[in-house]
Formats: C-alpha cells, sequence, structure tokens
C-alpha cells in the first residue's frame, strides 16, 4: 500500500482533487499505521465541517471520513445530504449496516449499484453482509455462490463466506480455513482478524487471539465487538488500563454504549484491586480439572447409569457428593465405589472433599421425575447457550459445565466470580429465557 504524509493526508480530505477507492484505502491504511495521524484526520475533518460553502461533492469527502472515524451517526446524516453519487450511496450502506438498519443499507447498496458503483463487486459483498447480519445467512451464501471470477479470491469474498458459513452452522475447520485465506489475502482485513481472533478465543487460545484482535483494533473503522473482545483479554491478564482504552475508544464514537459504559467501570474498579494471579491460575486449573464430564471416562454401565440417576455430571459433582451418598443409591455397591475413587484419585481429587463447599439450596434434580426431553435440555453443554467471551470464562472458573449445573446457581453465586457483573448476568438470563429456564431464585 503506498505511503501518505501528514500533508497530503490532510489534502486528501480538503482539496477538491479525485476521491474515490484508492483515495480512501490510502486514508484507513494511514490512520491505522500511525496513530498520529488519526488526529491529523479529525483536524482535517473539522477544517472540511467548517468550510462556509461546503459543496455536495466535499459532503461525500467528510461523509466517508465520519465513517472511518467510526461516528456512523454523523456520516449517515451528511451523505444522505451528500452528492447522491454511487460513492455516496455506497458509504450510507456500510454506515446503515454497521448501525444495525439492514433495509435502508439493503436499499442503499442497490442504489449505488445503480450509480454505477462496480468496485470489484463490492456492493454484493456488501448485501451478501447486510443478509447475513440481518438473520437471513442462506440468501446471503446464495449470493456468494453467485460470484465468479478472481473476487472470489480476495480477503472480502472469503471472509464473508466464512462469516457466513459460520452463520448457518457449518464446519469449524472450514470456517477457520477460510479465515486464514482471507488473511492471507490481506493481512490486514478487520472483518477476517475479527472471526478468526473470535475461533481462537472460543477455543481458549487467548494469546493468539489476542494478537488478532489487536491487529484488528489498528484497522478503521474499528468494530465494537473487537474492542470489547480484546478488553476483556486485558482485564484477564490484570492489564486494567489497555482495557480502559479499549472501553474508552467505543465511547468515543459512541457515548451511550451500555456494555462500553459498564465494562469501564468494572475495568477501572478492578486496576485497584490486589490481585494473586498465581492463585488464580491454581483456582482455574482445578476448575477445568473439575467440569471433566464423568463420562470421559471408561465407567462400567452400572456406575454410569447412577451417577446419571443421581444428576452427576462431571468431577466437581462428585468431590461434592460423599461415599455415603453413593452408597446410598439403589444397584450402587462397594465395586462401584472403588472404580469412582480411582477415576477421581488419576485427577488427584477425592470423593467428598468438597462436599462441605455445597449449598444445601443446590440439591441434585432428580432425574427420574424428569422426561427426556427435559432431562436433555439440562445435560445440554453450556457452551450451547453461546455465552460471550466473559460469561464463558466464569462458568469455567466456577466449574460450570452443563445447563442444569447453572440453573442450580443464582445470580448471587455467579457475580460473585471475578469479572462477572450485572450485565454478564443479564446476559445469562436472557439466553436460559428461550429455554424456559431461570437461575435458582429468579
Amino acid at each position: 500500500m503506498a505511503q501518505v504524509s501528514d500533508c497530503d493526508l490532510r489534502e486528501l480530505v480538503v482539496s477538491n482533487n479525485t476521491f474515490g477507492p484508492q483515495e480512501i484505502e490510502l486514508l484507513a491504511g494511514a490512520i491505522a499505521q500511525n496513530p498520529v495521524n488519526q488526529r491529523i484526520l479529525r483536524d482535517a475533518v473539522y477544517e472540511l465541517k467548517q468550510q462556509q460553502e461546503r459543496t455536495p461533492a466535499s459532503a461525500v469527502r467528510l461523509g466517508v471520513c465520519y465513517y472511518l472515524l467510526g461516528r456512523q451517526d454523523e456520516a449517515i446524516a451528511t451523505l444522505r445530504a451528500s452528492d447522491g453519487g454511487a460513492l455516496a450511496h455506497y458509504y450510507l450502506a456500510k454506515s446503515y449496516t454497521i448501525k444495525g438498519d439492514y433495509q435502508a443499507a439493503l436499499a442503499a447498496y442497490d442504489a449505488a449499484a445503480k450509480a454505477g458503483y462496480d468496485y470489484g463487486d463490492q456492493c454484493t459483498l456488501g448485501r451478501a453482509e447486510t443478509l447475513r447480519c440481518g438473520g437471513d445467512p442462506r440468501a446471503a451464501l446464495a449470493l456468494l455462490d453467485g460470484l465468479s471470477g478472481p473476487v472470489e479470491q480476495t480477503a472480502e469474498c472469503l471472509y464473508q463466506r466464512a462469516a457466513t458459513v459460520a452463520a448457518i452452522g457449518g464446519h469449524p475447520n472450514e470456517v477457520i480455513a477460510l479465515y486464514e485465506r482471507a488473511v492471507a489475502a490481506d493481512r490486514n482485513h478487520v472483518g477476517a482478524l475479527f472471526g478468526l481472533a473470535l475461533e481462537n478465543d472460543r477455543r481458549g487460545q487467548d494469546q493468539e487471539a489476542q494478537g488478532l484482535y489487536e491487529r484488528a483494533a489498528a484497522q478503521f473503522p474499528t468494530r465494537v465487538g473487537v474492542l470489547l473482545n480484546l478488553g476483556l483479554l486485558y482485564e484477564d491478564n490484570q492489564h486494567y488500563d489497555s482495557a480502559r482504552q479499549c472501553y474508552q475508544r467505543i465511547l468515543d464514537t459512541e457515548p451511550t454504549n451500555a456494555r462500553a459504559e459498564l465494562f469501564l467501570k468494572d475495568a477501572e474498579a478492578s486496576r485497584d484491586m490486589y490481585y494473586d494471579e498465581e492463585a488464580q491460575r491454581k483456582r482455574d486449573r482445578l476448575s477445568q480439572i473439575l467440569a471433566i464430564p464423568v463420562t470421559d471416562f471408561e465407567l462400567s454401565v452400572r456406575s454410569r447409569n447412577c451417577l446419571q440417576k443421581m444428576g452427576i455430571d462431571t468431577l466437581g459433582d462428585l468431590t461434592r457428593t460423599t461415599e455415603q451418598e453413593l452408597l446410598a443409591s439403589k444397584n450402587f455397591g462397594e465395586t462401584s465405589l472403588v472404580e469412582i475413587r480411582e477415576m477421581l484419585s488419576s485427577r488427584g481429587l477425592e470423593l467428598g472433599q468438597f462436599a462441605h463447599e455445597r449449598r444445601e439450596e443446590e440439591t441434585l434434580y432428580d432425574a427420574d421425575s424428569l422426561s427426556p426431553d427435559e432431562r436433555a435440555k439440562l445435560d445440554r453443554p453450556i457452551a450451547d447457550l453461546n455465552l460471550s467471551v466473559r460469561a464463558r470464562k466464569c462458568m469455567v472458573r466456577l466449574g460450570v459445565a452443563t445447563v442444569g449445573e447453572l440453573i442450580r446457581r443464582s445470580g448471587d453465586d455467579l457475580l460473585e466470580c471475578k469479572n462477572f457483573g450485572v450485565t454478564s448476568l443479564n446476559e445469562v438470563r436472557e439466553k436460559l429465557l428461550p429455554h424456559g429456564l431461570k437461575l435458582r431464585g429468579d
């Protein structure tokens, strides 16, 4: 990508010279490469805004610059009052998509195409993104399948296909391969970097995810999801100042973003708290072990059936269950007890070692009283709820592996977990609601 000097950057914005896709690419690259250029762009935007006789063409420049800076409301208002050309409609569509006004975005893409915006099938790719974000990934995939030629190997097309395959529940390996191809085609493609970071994040590969989020956060316009997830990773590593900067960047362009505002307060509060990192690592490792399902071990049919009837799903459940309670279960004898002891011993655990931590309210549900559908619903892994990064990590720390274990927790129980706040609690409640489930005490 060609370099642009400070003087040239300002000139791109305030002059009456040619302003099209190549110039916009230069602007985006300049502010991504050097933070100083962001200030220069903001100053140039202010200068252009103050011009007494701003033409419709200069309004397009101003609107696109607002888009690059993440100020989408101003971008939409300015572009709607511009020259009504292809470039204005195209960036109006992109701003509408970010704001979630998908019908307006599709109409703007249609207008851009009719006005002659044919820059590498970008209008078709934009429509595909809008359809996917609007909840119709099948229609998006049909558009992508209709493309042919060199566009299929571009970073944008590969990214859109990866995100669409992910949205329809395609194989994760295919999704990752597509994201990786997109990043190989353009190492600075923000969507592909974000998608690949999410896949690493979901697999617990925090270091790789953080590097990808950081690269995505350097691009403009920066996605809110990138900054939120990167901030959470920073918090997990006790880099609270870096987390605060992520949340503040969101609030600089979206002052009313409730999640960023709440996360910022959490990060500021956490910065002043003493935190024993090594002790937390040990607790996290133990929580991961306690969350291991008993089905991962080769148990006898009798032992397996008895544990299922008692609602014991994880090693953590066993450590909160005494030998007497197991032996009191029908058909559970000394042979099964020895088998269970050996299984726990292989992980450095003992039966009943955490029985004293069990609350009376957290009695295990009686699987015999549940219908097969109810039992299946409670036995679903917590991953099926598609929780956010912060909420998922708290589930690991708490040793919650299934939906059934989750609903045996109260809201206060969850709020005791580090980095789990009211926003995460509301998220968990919202995810449980479609399944007709609630937390204990709700």
